[in-house]
């Protein structure tokens, strides 16, 4: 993994020399493949509808909590941005005069770099998922799968 603290900051941006992280006890359940292989190939916003088919590689302990998956047509998927900065406090976006702090960014560099995409469940094939609408890198480890829920359909 590429040592990211070393990257060039742009005019405004300020970082923090932060301790090393706090261990959450996160486990990675699997992996999610898609056909973005760096950074400036991510779209900004995952499209469900004309978004490239990807897939949710799902560890094989976990392949049962996907009983019933098929019900869903719509996920809500929630990743590790592995390649991410966490030093960031501020950013200078593309385009604009001032710095903004990271917290009123949906940039993905962040003190804990979380991704979560709303996709569209295509099909399963075994441990596998078949979705519309990620927008992350290729390999970008998973944390947890959820459906999307509307209206008042019971939890």
């Amino acid at each position: 993994m590429a040592d990211h603290h070393g990257d060039a900051q742009r005019p405004g941006e300020t970082r923090a020399d932060l301790p090393p992280a706090d261990d959450a006890g996160l486990r990675f359940i699997g992996v999610l493949r898609t056909p973005f292989t760096e950074r400036s190939l991510c779209p900004h916003q995952g499209d469900m509808e004309e978004g490239p088919e990807c897939f949710v590689d799902l560890r094989a302990p976990y392949l049962s909590a996907l009983e019933g998956i098929e019900a869903q047509d719509h996920l809500q998927l929630i990743y590790w941005l592995h390649q991410a900065r966490r030093d960031l406090l501020t950013q200078q976006r593309r385009g604009e005069d001032a710095a903004r702090g990271t917290f009123t960014l949906r940039s993905p560099l962040r003190p804990n770099p979380l991704g979560v995409s709303s996709v569209r469940l295509l099909r399963r094939e075994g441990a596998r998922l078949v979705v519309r609408g990620l927008d992350c890198l290729d390999g970008t480890p998973l944390l947890d799968i959820k459906p999307i829920r509307c209206g008042k359909e019971p939890r």
